[in-house]
């Protein structure tokens, strides 16, 4: 859509070359069909490389968009992204359009519901009361058990499985605020990529990315009641055990094990092969996958066991 059109809805002043824009990235992903945005300081040296056509930020920041991009100046460009978003949310439902394709061999339960362009691979089973949502995609010998949603545009590979009353590409929890603390959503316009051999448990929730992908890598094992927030990257082969979170834009490496309940902060970067025991607290990076981190504030499991059996002895009543 035209910038002009964009600039006016949202509420920001424009009056420089007219361009279309396709969609909105961040800034390293951002191309110059694509609009950005900067709300952080700490993300200026992406600012000053960005491929995007248009970037919202404030009059500060401005002096560093490059020459090749258009600065749309806002003081809020955070909440004017947010408005932004709406215009270039999907549908939720469409109407019309190529019906799905199902392969060879596949079972779909007349109970339940495939969107318009789905793709449904060869030997698929989708149980009743699933919903795979238009131009999802679904690999080869993948089972969706009953009551599985998987929303539009999101992908399950080959050779998986998801039981009942999982949610794939449900939105993330986005807003911005304004100053007399509404809350706006960001629409979430990205999508969920689950690559082949991974069985995720029953009633986890994976939210969609809010640009580019959520990913869950080949091999992962994931069990009942796990949230992902969005735009996180689950390595390859890692295993998440019951009621784990892991908040937004989180990366963990390959093989990474977290116990029952252990949940990280956003915008972290977990080592491979790095452990957690049952209830960890993860609120800092990662870089050292070869031990076994237990407790909150986290530390080495062995450290937090011995922690415990002191705090034991001193609590223990004196005899008399």
């Amino acid at each position: 859509m035209k910038l002009s059109f964009i600039a006016k809805t949202i509420g920001v002043h424009y009056e420089g070359e007219e361009v279309e824009i396709e969609g909105i990235h961040t800034l390293d992903e951002a191309t110059s069909s694509q609009m950005s945005f900067l709300d952080n300081v700490k993300y200026t040296n992406s600012l000053e490389k960005t491929q995007a056509k248009v970037v919202l930020c404030n009059a500060a920041a401005a002096v560093y968009v490059p020459k090749t991009c258009i600065a749309l100046i806002d003081e809020e460009p955070y909440l004017k992204l947010a408005l932004a978003s709406k215009l270039f949310a999907s549908e939720v439902i469409e109407l019309e359009g190529d019906e799905p394709i199902v392969a060879e061999g596949s079972f779909v339960s007349n109970k339940a519901f495939v969107g318009k362009g789905a793709m449904i691979g060869k030997n698929v089973k989708i149980l009743p009361g699933a919903f795979i949502g238009c131009k999802a995609k679904i690999g080869d010998n993948t089972v969706i058990h009953a009551n599985v949603t998987i929303y539009r545009d999101c992908e399950v590979g080959q050779d998986c499985i998801i039981h009942s009353g999982t949610t794939v590409g449900s939105d993330g929890f986005g807003f911005a605020h304004t100053k007399m603390g509404e809350h706006v959503k960001i629409y979430q316009n990205g999508n969920v990529v689950i690559q082949d051999d991974v069985e995720i448990g029953a009633n986890c929730a994976i939210d969609r990315a809010v640009f580019g992908t959520t990913l869950i890598r080949k091999g992962c094992k994931i069990d009942n009641l796990v949230q992902f927030g969005h735009n996180v990257d689950i390595g390859e082969y890692s295993i998440l055990v019951a009621q784990c979170g892991i908040a937004g834009s989180t990366t963990l490496g390959r093989n990474v094990v977290m116990g029952g309940q252990s949940a990280t902060a956003g915008h972290l970067n977990i080592a491979p092969f790095a452990q957690f025991a049952a209830r960890s607290g993860i609120i800092s990076d990662i870089k050292d996958g070869s031990k076994v981190y237990g407790g909150f504030p986290l530390m080495e499991q062995r450290t937090w066991l011995k922690l415990q059996a002191k705090l034991a002895r001193l609590l223990k009543p004196k005899k008399t």
